[in-house]
């Protein structure tokens, strides 16, 4: 098994940057008297643009909100900007920031450049012949956990970000305003999800604690080492990071955890690599978080079923923009079946009260 690096590819139709303008901006910020520009997009993730920077020889990564994106809470620049600044030096797992940018004038949207982590990226496209194997995966997914209970330790307002989020009253704002912004997203009915909104206002838990949380903690969202060790080099996407109950961080990775063991309707939304062999149940990863943690994980029907929720409403606002013609990306045409499936799994959970083996 040999997985590639992470590649750039051509920028999407209708997702091009002023070449000239960012040029320009890039001479005098990085002090290059001259330099040569190419600029390449990741086509992979369904939210901020990333694109990959060669200028006068380096590599950067660029990244910026989505077009027509009006969700400003979830693609704010400043704030992912400021979270890479403060990580710096305190977690060995963030990348480097280089620079933000606030001015308009340059790419008509604020955007931030950092360090290009070289790696691999599992994604769901990763073919069968580069995927890791079962030995792999089970060390990987072991890696991942204590990676996340790393970042779940961090004392978060000694490095600064103390002012980042208020974790008094997190979990019922967060049940409250993802309900909210499923509605305001709504393209059609889809009675499952209504049902879990209302399940969700209706059993949240006391809230277990407070720490920084990622809030998309998953495969592709992490830079491994490009050998066979595939160690964890990076951790991606921090647009959503704020303070708050880690259970729920947790939840949001359980929500995109499909395992072997599911029926193929769930492996067939395609948003994860836990399917394949070696890779622990829903269950087990509790567990391991548990043990790693050394704190009790209760209720957690009630997490993954709100990350269950969540990953539905990222997806279904992604879908509104697409049916909106904000964004041509041929791969958003069916999120609304998504949708539609997260509702029902959610509803799954709450009625057999656990969170595996659930059809």
């Amino acid at each position: 098994m040999g997985v590639g690096l992470d590649k750039a590819k051509e920028v999407r139709k209708g997702e091009g940057l002023n070449e000239e303008a960012l040029k320009s901006y890039l001479k005098k910020v990085l002090g290059e008297e001259s330099g040569e520009l190419r600029v390449q997009q990741f086509p992979s993730g369904f939210s901020n643009l990333t694109y990959l920077i060669h200028f006068a020889g380096i590599d950067y990564v660029l990244r910026r909100p989505p077009f027509g994106a009006n969700v400003k809470s979830g693609h704010d620049m400043s704030r992912e900007y400021k979270i890479l600044t403060a990580l710096e030096g305190n977690y060995g797992k963030a990348p480097k920031p280089i620079v933000f940018c606030e001015e308009l004038t340059v790419l008509d949207a604020p955007f931030y450049l950092m360090e290009r982590v070289e790696g691999t990226i599992l994604r769901a496209a990763t073919p069968q012949d580069q995927m890791p194997t079962e030995a792999q995966f089970k060390s990987l997914s072991g890696n991942l956990v204590d990676t996340l209970v790393e970042l779940h330790q961090l004392e978060y307002k000694a490095i600064g970000l103390g002012d980042l989020g208020n974790p008094e009253g997190y979990v019922e704002r967060q049940v409250v305003g993802w309900s909210k912004r499923y509605q305001k997203a709504k393209t059609q009915e889809h009675p499952e999800m209504e049902k879990t909104a209302l399940w969700l206002n209706k059993n949240m838990p006391k809230q277990f604690g407070a720490s920084l949380v990622h809030n998309d903690f998953k495969y592709d969202n992490l830079v491994l080492t490009p050998d066979k060790e595939m160690n964890i080099k990076a951790v991606l996407d921090w647009e959503m990071t704020t303070i708050g109950d880690p259970l729920m961080d947790l939840g949001t990775t359980l929500g995109y955890w499909i395992h072997h063991t599911d029926p193929d309707i769930l492996a067939s939304n395609q948003l994860n690599l836990t399917t394949q062999l070696g890779n622990p149940t829903r269950g087990e990863v509790v567990e391991m978080y548990a043990k790693k943690s050394g704190s009790p994980v209760d209720n957690i029907v009630f997490y993954f079923v709100f990350g269950l929720f969540k990953i539905a409403v990222i997806v279904q606002q992604i879908y509104y923009r697409y049916s909106l013609g904000h964004t041509q990306d041929p791969r958003f045409k069916d999120l609304d079946k998504i949708v539609a499936l997260y509702g029902l799994v959610a509803q799954q959970a709450i009625q057999k009260k656990k969170i595996d083996h659930l059809f």
